[in-house]
């Protein structure tokens, strides 16, 4: 009778996975309904407008190509690609900004395409919590991809709208990605990325998390209504290439 009562229990459990992941599928294949874009394309438009140039220490200096086959692919409907760099520590780190639905958002993660642009693995991805202001914390994974002489320490998070209309934007680094942001009605996939080659790995994860720490609230503060306006930006870099971002963040 226990063997009995442990396999119902197996078959119960294997039952209700199966369900989750039926209705998952269901959800992401629009074939219960069709999902809305009318949110994530108002959404889309304000990432594009109102991405900050100029937040903390740190100041956009040049707007950075984007593939348009990979933003395709990624199913962005906005996108932002920019270099900033610190005025203090005159590090520089890329934000590359994907706005779309969360099927599209969560499809592919560095950790897959990296690799498919020829970079190897070199730190392998892990979760770390970046403070932030009012006592709040934004979830982030970070890792490193090499590729020849050159290392890129990534840190990328997702941003979700928050339990109200005015409420700021929260920022997670689920595991499994696509189970946890469905039924999102938008999502804003932010990768930062620096060259660990040129200022190490400590120095690359110091910058790249007071770069978010100070990023997240500016552009939760531009996304509130009115028409916030920045600093102009610095001119363009002259002696020193940004960062590579490369097609690959835009999977």
């Amino acid at each position: 009778m226990k063997h009995s009562g442990l396999h119902l229990a197996v078959l119960a459990g294997a039952i209700v996975m199966l369900a989750g992941v039926t209705i998952v599928q269901g959800t992401w294949s629009e074939r219960w309904k069709k999902i809305s874009r009318e949110e994530v394309e108002r959404a889309a438009v304000l990432l594009e407008e109102r991405f900050p140039q100029t937040f903390g220490d740190w100041r956009s200096e040049q707007e950075l190509p984007g593939d348009p086959k990979e933003l395709k692919a990624a199913g962005a409907v906005g996108h932002i690609s920019r270099l900033y760099r610190n005025d203090k520590s005159k590090a520089r780190v890329s934000a590359f900004v994907v706005c779309a639905l969360p099927y599209d958002a969560s499809a592919h993660t560095p950790d897959r395409c990296y690799p498919g642009a020829g970079f190897e693995i070199g730190e392998s991805e892990h979760r770390v919590s970046v403070e932030l202001d009012q006592g709040r914390v934004a979830e982030v994974f970070t890792g490193t991809f090499v590729k020849s002489d050159q290392t890129l320490r990534i840190f990328w998070t997702y941003g979700i709208p928050g339990e109200t209309a005015d409420a700021p934007l929260d920022w997670v680094a689920p595991q499994i990605a696509r189970i946890a942001l469905a039924g999102e009605p938008s999502v804003y996939k932010l990768y930062a990325i620096a060259d660990q080659t040129r200022i190490g790995p400590t120095q690359s994860m110091v910058e790249c998390e007071n770069f978010i720490a100070q990023l997240v609230p500016a552009f939760d503060a531009a996304l509130q209504p009115g028409d916030p306006a920045g600093p102009a930006p610095l001119p363009a870099a002259g002696e020193e290439e940004p960062p590579a971002t490369d097609s690959a963040a835009a999977d």
